[in-house]
């Protein structure tokens, strides 16, 4: 179900929101770092302008769109730095399932940020969404290639899927 009423989901220390245009900066510069890009889509370096355009794309989106990847801008709720962004594509064929990804700077690993993002989408995919799936894709890198491995960005790469069904999902307790 879309909600093209959507504005904000708010967690302990995050607000997960529409991309803004002053986003655009932050957003080219963490999509821009090869660590950050080596397994996403897109092409580094990514330059502002493509920011600009990506973002102006979403506007007219709402999350829940059958089809298109809608981009949730991740920023922290004690300054607004962006952080990065949690991405959700929900299927046109196979209804009431979705695609999760999400994309940090390098400077905001390793703190839970990602988690704590990604839970907050779950929750809000699984509840106003009415979502019964969500899956994510990762990329293992094995040391030897291995049936089924595809081929991106020059190199051999094997897909792992984890899911998640709305039955089976157990959010954390506030307080």
């Amino acid at each position: 179900m879309e909600d093209p009423s959507f504005e904000h989901l708010t967690s302990k220390r995050l607000v997960i929101r529409r991309f803004a245009s002053g986003d655009a900066e932050a957003l080219a510069a963490y999509r821009t770092d090869g660590e950050v890009a080596r397994y996403q889509d897109w092409e580094c370096p990514y330059p502002i302008s493509e920011a600009r355009k990506f973002i102006a794309s979403l506007y007219q989106l709402a999350p829940g769109t059958p089809g298109p990847w809608f981009q949730f801008a991740v920023s922290l709720s004690s300054s607004g730095t962006l952080l990065g962004d949690v991405a959700l594509r929900t299927s046109r064929v196979e209804v009431g399932q979705a695609e999760l990804g999400f994309t940090f700077a390098s400077a905001h690993q390793g703190q839970g940020y990602a988690t704590e993002a990604v839970r907050a989408v779950l929750q809000y995919a699984f509840g106003q969404l009415a979502i019964h799936r969500v899956f994510s894709r990762t990329d293992a890198r094995p040391g030897e290639r291995v049936p089924g491995d595809t081929w991106f960005k020059g190199a051999w790469a094997t897909d792992i899927l984890y899911a998640q069904l709305e039955s089976e999902w157990r959010p954390e307790p506030s307080g």
